[in-house]
């Protein structure tokens, strides 16, 4: 099963979705639609007493709900209850709630959006700047933030092809990459800006994109030259890369007197708009 994790926005709610390219469907988290709907401040609670009602009135949605690992609030992944876009209509019938409605139609222009970019890709991209705009992202960094996954997406696609698997490998070569280039680890990076489990690269200023993905794109490149077979020679061609990223950056510290790596973050700015896209910063 191949999954595509993405968080949906409703009424600036997330919502954790996977997409199965097997089934051609998304499938969301239970209790993330239940939070939604109910406003509960304990929604697991609330889909535990519900999910109870139903098996006991034998309710195929029950017997048919699947579990997949999705990302918690404290950065781990733990295994949570999902439901398809037709259990969830029926899950909907179970709950009163004064939203089921725009919920229902929300979910009929998800997956009609799933269809649209699979045919266009241009169209994710595009909605994709819609939703950081909406965060309060400048369109300048915006742009770089789109760039940044394309470069991204390349070097994963190497690394699947050098036969790094998933998950933890792509983890340490990613922390090789940085801290070569930076100085931190992710981890580190991420501590350095007061981040939790936020994505790191969504807090970075311009300048901290540029050298990430120079650094990501140049670890491709080695990556294409040098064919690397074994893990450890992936590990050494990641810390390659980030270095080409590094002498960029000490060379342009050293140029400006500034310092690159940055405490900003678009948590705790009062103008996200213009100062995460802040490239003087």
């Amino acid at each position: 099963m191949t999954k595509e994790t993405a968080i949906k926005l409703f009424n600036q709610k997330q919502i954790r979705t996977h997409w199965d390219d097997e089934q051609e469907k998304w499938y969301f988290s239970i209790v993330d639609v239940v939070g939604v709907l109910t406003e509960s401040e304990t929604p697991n609670n609330y889909w535990k007493v519900l999910k109870n009602r139903l098996k006991k009135e034998g309710s195929e949605l029950v017997t048919n709900c699947n579990q997949l690992k999705m990302q918690s609030s404290d950065g781990k992944f733990y295994k949570t209850d999902v439901a398809d876009t037709e259990q969830l209509f029926r899950l909907i019938q179970s709950i009163p709630s004064p939203k089921a409605e725009p919920f229902k139609m929300w979910l009929a222009q998800v997956g009609r959006e799933r269809i649209d970019e699979i045919e266009d890709p241009e169209i994710g991209l595009d909605r994709l700047m819609e939703t950081y705009l909406r965060k309060g992202y400048s369109k300048e960094w915006v742009n770089q933030r789109l760039k940044s996954i394309e470069i991204r997406k390349e070097l994963t696609d190497e690394w699947e092809n050098r036969g790094v698997k998933k998950g933890q490998e792509f983890a340490i070569l990613t922390d090789e990459i940085t801290n070569a280039w930076s100085g931190f680890t992710t981890k580190q990076y991420k501590a350095f800006k007061d981040l939790k489990k936020e994505n790191l690269r969504d807090h970075m200023t311009n300048l901290e994109l540029v050298l990430n993905m120079l650094a990501e794109a140049s670890t491709t490149e080695i990556s294409k030259d040098k064919k690397p077979k074994t893990f450890l020679e992936n590990k050494e061609v990641a810390r390659k890369g980030g270095n080409v990223a590094k002498a960029a950056r000490l060379k342009l510290e050293k140029t400006t007197g500034k310092k690159v790596i940055s405490k900003l973050n678009a948590k705790n700015l009062d103008n996200p708009i213009l100062e995460i896209g802040n490239e003087n910063e």
